[in-house]
């Protein structure tokens, strides 16, 4: 299975650089460095680094937590960071100190794997949340490179497709030295995968703290809103139009949009003007938002901003069967949630942030934009679910120091 595994991967070669070239166009990012995705890799390099795999921007976020754990623990640790997306790569430059070093995680073909390890000569590896690859596991357990899956999460749409390519994806679990999962549901669903769990340490996002500079801009601009403002958060490709159709109903609220992945702010900005709401762009913003019908969030690393602008917060991902996106953000900056059905990436939190009375649950994007609109207009109800959302992101805390604990426990053995 694995021979036919590899086999199709050095056939998609052709189709994946083609796909880089298209996604190019609109994020330069994935231009750079390009022979980095095939195992080349310029220059000589210092070996003995650990390796942090975060594939994207949310499982780099993630990674920035632990990398301060582990950076308190021990200053001298020098990181390897890989990922597989621009917006991942720019997030995952911001972290990097002296002695550090970043690449582009290499397609999971034997030559490319073998490539990348011969190259940086990792002291042990930690793959962030979900990015599992078969080659990869093999060749570090081959190696003797211990190798670790951090924060991880496992839904049971993503176990079922384990299961069915089970000859492929148990050795690929098995390989794996450590998996620490954010749940006890994950741990389960992890171990039926044929992983080693080895602890349940909670989510790491939840350790994260708000930068202040932003969450006082914002709230600074709220108070000078005549409107009450609700914000339709990492939005998703599809949730746009249905959001748009669903405000028309509700006049003098201010609506703040942003999209999840940067490549659609353009997209999404014409979609607004196309339904014939008047826009304004955070990138245009001067000392403060431009009147408009709809702000649009066009930045990257600003959600407490926008967390602390917004009254209410639709949670984006959640209104089509997309899982959600990640909700303690909002919950940390005291910004109540109101969230569609489908948060399967996100289970055990959302459920724990409804018990808490940080969030709410709707059926509909209809739905949610009245009960949004609702809330926003009731300020002795979203005092209540503010103050629930920040103590519920507090009780949470402690997986960053567990999890560096046991990256450098696995290091040391």
């Amino acid at each position: 299975m694995k021979r036919l595994y590899s086999l199709g991967m050095y056939a998609a070669q052709p189709l994946l650089r083609r796909k880089l070239r298209r996604r190019g166009a609109a994020e330069p990012g994935y231009l750079e460095h390009v022979e980095e995705r095939f195992g080349h890799y310029p220059g000589p390099t210092e070996p003995g680094r650990l390796w942090i795999h975060a594939v994207s921007l949310g499982e780099t976020r993630a990674a920035a937590i632990l990398l301060d754990a582990l950076r308190r623990a021990n200053p001298q640790l020098r990181i390897l960071l890989t990922h597989g997306t621009a917006t991942g790569r720019a997030e995952g430059q911001r972290l990097l100190r002296e002695g550090d070093a970043q690449a582009w995680l290499p397609w999971d073909t034997p030559s490319a794997v073998r490539r990348f390890l011969d190259h940086f000569q990792p002291a042990g590896g930690v793959l962030m949340e979900t990015e599992v690859w078969p080659n990869l596991a093999a060749a570090c357990h081959a190696r003797g490179i211990p190798l670790a899956l951090a924060n991880a999460r496992l839904s049971e749409k993503s176990l079922g497709q384990a299961r069915r390519l089970a000859r492929l994806s148990r050795p690929a679990y098995g390989a794996l030295g450590a998996v620490w999962a954010q749940t006890e549901s994950d741990a389960r669903r992890l171990a039926q995968a044929g992983a080693t769990v080895k602890g349940v340490f909670g989510n790491l996002k939840f350790d994260a703290s708000p930068d202040p500079r932003q969450l006082r801009q914002g709230r600074d601009w709220h108070a000078s809103s005549p409107r009450p403002v609700v914000m339709f958060a990492s939005s998703r490709e599809g949730e746009e139009a249905e959001f748009l159709a669903a405000i028309r109903q509700h006049a003098g609220v201010q609506w703040l949009l942003v999209p999840r992945h940067p490549q659609r702010f353009d997209e999404v900005a014409a979609l607004v003007a196309q339904s014939g709401c008047s826009v304004s762009r955070r990138s245009a913003w001067g000392d403060a938002p431009a009147p408009a019908d709809v702000w649009i969030g066009d930045s990257l690393g600003e959600m407490a901003l926008y967390y602390a602008l917004a009254d209410v917060a639709l949670l984006g991902g959640s209104f089509l069967p997309l899982g959600g996106q990640n909700l303690i953000e909002a919950a940390a900056c005291g910004c109540p949630i109101v969230m569609g059905p489908h948060t399967f990436n996100f289970s055990e939190a959302s459920q724990l942030a409804l018990e808490a009375g940080a969030a709410r649950r709707v059926a509909s994007m209809e739905e949610g934009v009245r009960a949004a609109v609702e809330l926003a207009r009731d300020a002795a109800a979203r005092k209540v679910a503010a103050t629930a959302g920040e103590a519920f992101a507090a009780a949470h805390r402690g997986a960053a120091a567990k999890t560096a604990e046991a990256v450098l426990a696995l290091l040391r053995r």
